[in-house]
């Protein structure tokens, strides 16, 4: 009986302090708007998104790359989005050759253009290889949007625009990340569903 009750306290403790961080959020939504028009100014102007993240910010890569692909809310036409973190023959390939830390900002170079915009994923605000790929995406005039948590010290410099998460709990960075990117792909969805009546 103890145990359960542990588990139950625990289990109310983590809900709470992922409730706390999750209503920071709120703080963000200017910025989310900002976000949310540039990505449907580069789509309007022929341009696509990127997305790229590591371990859970890799299935978040991949996750936010579907729902602009495929639909978020409602069917209509595909829109141009693509994960950097989905071809583990690329992954794989580009880490043995050329070393990790630039797995992304290789197909940066390889397929990323001006105006393009790239969603940078890292909860702990300091991988080499979304580094790599912001350094390389202003070098070539691609739009960043970095989401992290409180560490914002190594990617702020790369950024156009950032949504740094107010915690240092990794799981927490995550719950807000999907929900942020998801409520962007909403916004996108809208504007196309409006727009294609």
């Amino acid at each position: 009986m103890d145990e359960i009750n542990n588990i139950k306290k625990n289990s109310e403790d983590y809900l709470e302090n992922s409730l706390r961080v999750f209503k920071t959020n709120k703080l963000h939504l200017d910025t989310i708007i900002k976000i949310s028009n540039l990505c449907i100014n580069s789509i309007e102007n022929g341009n696509k998104i990127l997305f790229c993240g590591n371990g859970g910010s890799a299935s978040d890569a991949n996750h936010l790359a579907a729902e602009i692909v495929g639909r978020f809310l409602l069917d209509r036409q595909p829109l141009p989005a693509v994960s950097l973190s989905s071809n583990p023959s690329v992954l794989t390939a580009l880490s043995n050759d050329f070393g990790y830390q630039y797995v992304f900002s290789k197909q940066v170079e390889a397929i990323g253009k001006k105006d393009d915009v790239i969603f940078l994923i890292s909860t702990s605000g300091s991988s080499e290889n979304i580094i790599e790929a912001a350094r390389e995406s202003k070098k070539r005039g691609i739009k960043t949007v970095i989401f992290t948590g409180s560490n914002v010290n190594f990617l702020e410099r790369y950024s156009d625009f950032i949504i740094n998460v107010d915690s240092d709990i990794a799981a927490f960075i995550q719950q807000s990340h999907i929900t942020i990117g998801q409520l962007i792909c909403y916004n996108i969805e809208n504007y196309y569903l409006n727009k294609w009546k």
